[in-house]
């Protein structure tokens, strides 16, 4: 798997990018880019089990690795859902499952810094390069407002 890092300087303080990104309201808005109807839910507690949804039942079932309140979140991907159903064990998941998701925030002079690090394989590179910029976009707008 590759790392991808993005990067985005957001005009609001940490908390209140930290609650844009996992309020679900608002992960609801920043993350269609990815996938319209896209959800989380989860408690965001660290050790806790996420299901990524869209509108067709389809996603990923990952854990929150770590959570440090409006500093850090780290998101470990571990099966996909298709059609409602749980994949662990197919050679497609194989290949990427225990891939991390950390999400770093520092405060500077008033703008918060995000950091995006992603473990990604080939297959999804190029999509994903397209998507993050979009989403990061959407949450700073939402941050900002």
């Amino acid at each position: 798997m590759e790392k991808l890092e993005y990067k985005i300087s957001i005009n609001a303080p940490a908390e209140k990018v930290w609650n844009t990104l996992w309020e679900d309201k608002t992960y609801r808005q920043w993350t269609t880019p990815f996938s319209e109807g896209s959800s989380a839910e989860t408690d965001w507690k660290k050790g806790s089990r996420i299901v990524f949804g869209d509108s067709s039942g389809n996603g990923m079932i990952s854990r929150v690795a770590d959570n440090i309140p409006n500093k850090f979140m780290s998101i470990e991907h571990l099966g996909m859902l298709k059609d409602g159903t749980e994949d662990f064990d197919s050679d497609e998941v194989k290949s990427w499952a225990g891939a991390m998701e950390n999400y770093t925030l520092e405060e500077k002079n008033g703008n918060t810094e995000l950091s995006v690090l992603t473990e990604i394989t080939e297959e999804y590179k190029e999509m994903f390069a397209e998507m993050w910029p979009k989403a990061l976009d959407k949450l700073k707008a939402l941050s900002e407002n």
